[in-house]
């Protein structure tokens, strides 16, 4: 039985899929688990990932272009760490060579930096270049993996107004659009060599001091909260739909795709409550305000469009246009939201959390995860 087979038997068909020790026992030795090698794997996204497969008793392994530094971490003292750049060839590309699965997460921040054309041609090629290294990795591979999961992004679409979207929505034509889509597209030939191919299109992920959040928190803390957003008019309404996931999600998103059989072809990475911006911008202020904090309250209209420009450049568009995404596919593979509602979302972001303790191994099966 494999991981994946695993979970079925008892999760009842939903995801994320977590063993405990007892369950590792029961499955017995015959179990199989399996070693993912995951680009990007330091990072947020990668982070909660990483952490979700080991408990589920697989193996990752971790590219990372500062390996000693993420060594040192205690948070991945239970993972191999591999020195590797995915933009550039190298010796990291060998170990793929026996690994079960493949996650290729990585890419250039999208609000890193300021846009520029050198900034932006770092967007593309850290997508493009890396994924396209990853599929000569596995071209190569004596021991192929049974899957690529690829990341991609909700910019896909492009903006659509209030169009509602699914994975069978045609792509969009602006820069972000054009980029994802030569993303997906560089990933498409592992299945020519028998490799399962899935794609997560990422929505607005939220997590605590990261992400979009690590933006908007500051601002909405220090003053007022107000939509963004205009649309062409000259004050804000937030009329922008914004699709968004909770990081626990988009990470048990992400595994649901290593693990079932059935995750092919491109899946919606958000929550199946998308909300206009307006409403998220009204709920967060609602979240942080405290009685000791009155001017934590919700103005109903921001500032022009023309002025976020100022702030942050031609990336304004990201935050100023949107889509209304809808998850079709996670929902029939039957994915179960932790959050599925917003304000259950960003009250769980904003709750202070003890610092985790260092995930565990688990029992792993005789033969499982084998490496050359």
């Amino acid at each position: 039985m494999t991981g994946a087979g695993a979970c079925i038997g008892i999760a009842s068909l939903t995801w994320p899929c977590r063993l405990t020790l007892s369950d590792s026992l029961t499955l017995g030795r015959g179990a199989m688990f399996m070693r993912v090698f995951i680009t990007g794997g330091s990072g947020l996204i990668g982070r909660h990932l990483a952490r979700g497969l080991l408990e589920a008793g697989h193996q990752p392994v971790i590219l990372s272009r500062h390996s000693d530094v993420v060594r040192r971490k205690p948070e991945f003292r239970h993972y191999q760490v591999v020195q590797g750049d995915p933009t550039t060839e190298g010796r990291w590309q060998d170990e793929i060579d026996g690994c079960d699965a493949v996650v290729n997460l990585a890419g250039h921040n999208l609000f890193a930096e300021r846009w520029n054309t050198e900034i932006k041609r770092k967007i593309r090629d850290s997508r493009v270049h890396g994924t396209d290294h990853v599929v000569a990795a596995i071209s190569r591979a004596r021991k192929k993996p049974g899957v690529l999961v690829q990341a991609s992004a909700i910019g896909y679409y492009g903006p659509h107004g209030d169009e509602e979207l699914d994975e069978t929505s045609p792509s969009g034509a602006d820069f972000l659009a054009v980029v994802c889509r030569e993303w997906e597209q560089t990933a498409e030939p592992v299945t020519q060599q028998g490799v399962r191919l899935a794609i997560v299109r990422i929505g607005i992920v939220l997590a605590p001091g990261e992400g979009a959040l690590a933006f908007m928190t500051p601002i909405f803390k220090l003053g007022p909260g107000a939509p963004i957003g205009s649309g062409g008019s000259f004050l804000a309404k937030g009329q922008q739909w914004m699709s968004w996931v909770h990081i626990d999600d988009i990470a048990g998103i992400f595994q649901m795709a290593v693990e079932k059989a059935e995750a092919t072809g491109p899946i919606n990475g958000t929550a199946p409550n998308p909300v206009r911006n307006a409403e998220f911008s009204k709920t967060l202020s609602s979240v942080l305000r405290k009685p000791y904090t009155p001017w934590r309250f919700f103005l109903p209209v921001g500032p022009p469009d023309f002025v976020i420009q100022l702030m942050l450049g031609e990336v304004a568009g990201v935050v100023t246009t949107g889509q209304k995404v809808l998850p079709t596919r996670a929902r029939v593979l039957g994915y179960h939201y932790r959050f599925p509602d917003l304000v259950a979302a960003l009250r769980d972001v904003y709750t202070p959390k003890p610092v985790p303790s260092p995930p565990s191994q688990k029992p792993v099966a005789a033969g499982a995860g084998s490496h050359h």
